[in-house]
C-alpha cells in the first residue's frame, strides 16, 4: 500500500509540475497569446528568406531606407501595440496613423513593405501578417547596416483598425522631456534600459531640421541655443537649418558614421553633440541613463546585446494572436 501512495504522490507531483509548465509550451498557433521562433516553419518556411532579400535590395538601393524600415517597426509598436496599425491607409471609418505628427512627412518605407507582402502572397497566400513582416525587416535593416542580429519571435496579427491619437500621444517626440520620454517607454513595459539602447538605433538614418530647430534658436524660449548642443555643430546646423524655412531638409543623426550600426551615437553624446533634443538628455537629465550611455560608448558589444534584447522587448508588445485580429492581403487596408 505504502508503495501505491507514494508512487501516486509522485505521479500528482509530476502532474502539478507539468501544469505549472504548460502555458510556456503552447505552441500551437490556435491556442494564441504567445510569439515562438518557428511559428511560419511549417506554414510559410520560406518567409523570412524572403523578406530578407527583399529589404537587403531596398538598402542597396539607397542606405537610408535600413533607418526608415526600423523607425515603422517602432512607430507600429509604440502606438496598440505591434499590429501593423501603421500601415493602414485612411478609408472608410479609419483615420490612418501617416498622418500624425511623428509619421506625416517623414515615416517612410512602406512601398518596401508592400512588395514584400506580394512576394509573401504568392508564395503563401493568408499566412504571413504585416505586423511580422514589420519585425523582422527591422532586423534585417539593423543588421545589413552593421549591426546585431536576434532571432525574431513570430505569430503577430494584424489589427483591424488605426489610431491617430495614440500615434500623436504614446510615440515619444524629440522636444519631449526625459521625464515624458521614460513614462511612454513604461506605459508599454519598457524600462530605461530598453529606452537608452533603442534610442542608439539613431545611430543610422536622417532627422528633419523642424525636429531639432527649436535647439538651435530658442531651446528654453529664451531666444537662444540650447547649451547642451556643442556650439561649432550648432553653427553647422543653422547653415542649412534656418530660423524659417527649411523644415523638411535632412540632417544625419550620427555624423560621424551615419550609414553604419555602430555606438557612435552615445560617443557623439559625450561630446555635446547629438542631435534632436530627446538624444542629449539621456546624458544631462538622468544619472541612469547617463551611465548607460557611457557604458554603451565604451562597449560597442555592450550596447549590440542589449539593443538586440530590448528590440524583442519591443516587439513583443500586446501582439494580436490566437483569432484577434486577421492577416491583411494588402497591408495598407483591412480585408474586405
Amino acid at each position: 500500500m505504502r508503495g501505491t501512495s507514494m508512487a501516486n504522490s509522485v505521479n500528482f507531483l509530476l502532474l502539478l509540475s507539468l501544469l505549472a509548465f504548460a502555458p510556456f509550451c503552447h505552441c500551437d498557433k490556435k491556442v494564441g497569446g504567445y510569439l515562438y521562433l518557428q511559428y511560419y516553419d511549417k506554414s510559410c518556411p520560406r518567409a523570412q528568406e524572403i523578406v530578407k532579400s527583399i529589404v537587403a535590395k531596398a538598402v542597396a538601393k539607397e542606405t537610408r531606407m535600413a533607418a526608415s524600415l526600423l523607425r515603422l517597426h517602432f512607430h507600429d509598436c509604440f502606438v496598440k501595440g505591434c499590429d501593423g496599425s501603421v500601415l493602414l491607409d485612411s478609408s472608410g471609418t479609419i483615420i490612418s496613423e501617416k498622418r500624425s505628427n511623428p509619421n506625416r512627412n517623414s515615416a517612410r518605407g512602406f512601398e518596401v513593405i508592400d512588395e514584400i507582402k506580394s512576394a509573401l502572397e504568392k508564395e503563401c497566400p493568408e499566412t504571413v501578417s504585416c505586423a511580422d513582416i514589420l519585425a523582422i525587416a527591422a532586423r534585417d535593416s539593423t543588421v545589413l547596416t552593421g549591426g546585431p542580429s536576434w532571432e525574431v519571435p513570430l505569430g503577430r496579427r494584424d489589427s483591424l483598425d488605426a489610431s491617430i491619437s495614440g500615434s500623436n500621444y504614446n510615440i515619444p517626440a524629440p522636444n519631449n522631456t526625459f521625464q515624458t520620454i521614460l513614462t511612454k517607454f513604461k506605459l508599454k513595459g519598457l524600462d530605461i534600459v530598453d529606452l537608452v539602447a533603442l534610442s542608439g538605433s539613431h545611430t543610422i538614418g536622417d532627422s528633419r531640421c523642424t525636429s531639432f530647430r527649436q535647439r538651435l534658436y530658442n531651446q528654453t524660449g529664451n531666444g537662444k541655443a540650447d547649451f547642451t548642443l556643442d556650439q561649432y555643430y550648432a553653427a553647422q546646423l543653422r547653415t542649412h537649418c534656418p530660423r524659417s524655412g527649411g523644415d523638411q531638409n535632412l540632417f544625419v543623426l550620427d555624423f560621424v558614421s551615419p550609414a553604419k550600426f555602430d555606438n557612435s551615437y552615445y560617443k557623439n553624446l559625450l561630446t555635446k553633440k547629438g542631435l534632436l533634443s530627446s538624444d542629449e538628455i539621456l546624458l544631462t537629465q538622468n544619472t541612469v541613463s547617463a551611465g548607460l550611455v557611457k557604458k554603451y560608448a565604451e562597449s560597442n558589444d555592450l550596447f549590440f546585446e542589449q539593443f538586440a534584447k530590448s528590440m524583442v522587448k519591443m516587439g513583443n508588445i500586446t501582439p494580436l494572436t490566437g483569432s484577434r485580429g486577421e492577416i491583411r492581403k494588402n497591408c495598407r487596408r483591412v480585408n474586405a
